[in-house]
């Protein structure tokens, strides 16, 4: 039985933007709410690393203890993305998002009291800290999932690209919040202004209409179905599916060998470029603006049908940035090396992600992306191998490696599965 098609409006409040190419997938009033929950919860996801780490050095003054913490948040993307994806084809994905963010409306709220009381211990930080990313592995697969549900096909792209903008745009704007909380109303505060946020969230989520409809046959089926044998099946899916298979590819080998590489960042600010802490927020600051350029000219091209030529060209235009960085001795040039890093790095994603949704089956959308977001957990391992290989060979051989490591897995699967470089949206 297939849905009907969703619903167009004039927008609403982005009634002028949504009659531009960037902004056209906002005519769709329920993914305009899924997008808005998106932008309150990407903020309040970053708003808490910066919050989470001020209160564990606050309260230990241990650079290792800093680190722990967010490793102890990021993990559960590794252990947990699978078996999300699996619940939110069993369950349903509005279900599962609306419980993900009242989970993390009442983490934020307890942290906040904890701190305002006086009560606060570091097992209190690093076990909501665990919780909070738990929820969030719980959290993006079914978001994402949704997009296909809330837009006809041809606006996929222009969703998926919205979404990124807003993910980056809070990824440079929410940090600078948090630290202007904290120093105004202090932990506890910053806290509670995150609890806001993720109900503020939920109440947008709440409204939108889920427009699947799904056959009683296949629901009762996935029922009966075991969670471990539901997610063999998804992998075994993704492992037969020649295309999902090569996207997937290119999107989680980089995310462990390429993307990790800002983890660097401290060594060539203060070692090799010679500019210090300062030099160092330029650095991080030109990939925010590149990923957000990046996001826009995404979401602004939309459906070229070219998704997998265009992947692949920003696949390999990151491995090539990263392996220029980590040769480059100027500043100005390594600055605009991280611009091109985020530009590319969000292009082939964002393009990835599209294309995944595209030629997944409705019913193993979920698992595919809780597959797809494996690469924000393989990420801190990255940064693992990037310190110890930096160790031992130094960061700009290391950032080399990583580079060409990462341009040689685009040139292979350029070579070895041309049928890539024509997959567009159907």
């Amino acid at each position: 039985m297939l849905r009907s098609a969703p619903a167009r409006d004039s927008g609403g409040i982005f009634a002028p933007l949504v009659k531009t190419p960037t902004f056209q997938a906002l005519q769709f009033g329920d993914f305009r709410l899924l997008w808005l929950g998106q932008a309150t919860t990407s903020a309040g996801q970053w708003m808490d690393q910066v919050t989470r780490g001020w209160l564990m050095y606050q309260l230990t003054n241990s650079p290792l203890e800093l680190g722990l913490v967010s490793a102890i948040r990021a993990l559960p993307l590794l252990f947990f993305s699978v078996i999300a994806g699996v619940v939110a084809d069993r369950y349903g994905r509005k279900f599962q998002l609306i419980a993900s963010q009242v989970v993390n409306a009442g983490l934020n709220l307890t942290l906040a009291m904890l701190v305002i009381s006086g009560d606060v211990q570091t097992w209190h930080v690093y076990a909501t800290g665990l919780l909070a990313g738990i929820v969030m592995a719980f959290q993006q697969p079914a978001r994402q999932s949704m997009i296909s549900d809330l837009v006809p096909p041809e606006a996929v792209p222009n969703a998926v690209g919205l979404n990124s903008m807003v993910f980056n745009a809070s990824r440079s704007v929410a940090p600078a919040i948090a630290g202007v909380l904290i120093a105004a109303v202090d932990v506890g505060g910053s806290y509670l202004v995150q609890a806001v946020m993720y109900g503020v969230s939920t109440i947008w989520t709440v409204q939108m209409h889920d427009p699947r409809v799904r056959d009683a046959a296949q629901v009762a089926a996935r029922a009966s179905e075991s969670i471990g044998r539901s997610t063999v099946a998804g992998t075994q899916y993704v492992w037969r599916n020649r295309v999902i298979r090569t996207v997937m590819l290119l999107v989680l080998i980089p995310s462990l060998l390429g993307q990790p590489y800002t983890s660097l960042l401290p060594v060539f600010a203060r070692d090799i470029l010679d500019v210090g802490p300062t030099g160092q927020g330029i650095l991080l600051g030109a990939v925010g603006i590149g990923a957000f350029l990046g996001a826009a000219a995404v979401a602004t091209l939309g459906n070229t049908r070219k998704q997998g030529t265009i992947m692949l060209l920003a696949a390999l235009l990151f491995g090539l940035t990263v392996f220029a960085f980590g040769a480059s001795p100027w500043f100005g040039l390594s600055v605009l090396l991280m611009a091109a890093s985020g530009v590319s790095n969000v292009s082939y994603g964002t393009q990835a992600n599209t294309l995944l949704q595209n030629h997944a089956a409705p019913g193993m959308r979920g698992r595919v992306m809780g597959i797809y977001f494996l690469n924000r957990g393989l990420s801190p391992l990255g940064a693992l191998f990037a310190g110890a290989l930096a160790t031992v060979v130094g960061a700009p051989h290391t950032l080399e490696f990583m580079g060409l490591s990462c341009a040689a897995v685009v040139l292979w699967v350029w070579f070895a599965a041309p049928e890539l470089r024509d997959l567009g949206m159907e």
